[in-house]
């Protein structure tokens, strides 16, 4: 049986915050201002849907310059009208105590084709409406720390 490797740490959900994006608004940039507006340092992104003016996001491939042999590549851009089907992602900390998102999604198109990746901030215009629901980690630290494994910051759960 392989060794199984993981850091955890039990918190507890705190304030839930749906939210409502309106036209224009970057999708992340927007996340981001509730997240700010309610004073949540860490948590997830539990939903999102809705639709995008454009679509701006990575994908991850093989890449033999970086330790784990496979790194995002450039920002790939999508014009719209571009549906949401699904949102979700972490919201966490950087040493300094900077929040940070990191959300993927599915997506599709006007002829129904599916993408998904990680979306870019300031690249993810908002056409009618994103419906998001945050919930916030309480008693937990999700911060990015350097992993030596993978020589990169990847976020850490600590117990406060």
């Amino acid at each position: 049986m392989a060794e199984i490797r993981a850091l955890h740490a039990c918190g507890n959900f705190g304030k839930i915050i749906p939210v409502r994006l309106k036209t224009h608004t970057d999708l992340m940039n927007g996340i981001k201002k509730a997240c700010e507006d309610n004073g949540i340092k860490q948590g997830v992104v539990l939903t999102g849907i809705g639709s995008v003016r454009k679509l701006t996001y990575q994908v991850l491939t093989p890449n033999d310059k970086v330790k784990l042999g496979a790194a995002y590549t450039d920002p790939t851009s999508l014009p719209g009208p571009i549906e949401i089907l699904s949102v979700q992602g972490s919201i966490f900390q950087t040493e300094e105590g900077d929040m940070v998102l990191h959300l993927h999604g599915t997506f599709s198109d006007k002829n129904g084709k599916v993408y998904a990746g990680h979306l870019v901030p300031d690249g993810n215009p908002v056409l009618a409406t994103l419906e998001a629901t945050i919930a916030e980690i309480t008693d937990v630290k999700l911060i990015r720390r350097y992993d030596e494994d993978t020589d990169m910051k990847l976020v850490t759960p600590e117990k406060i």
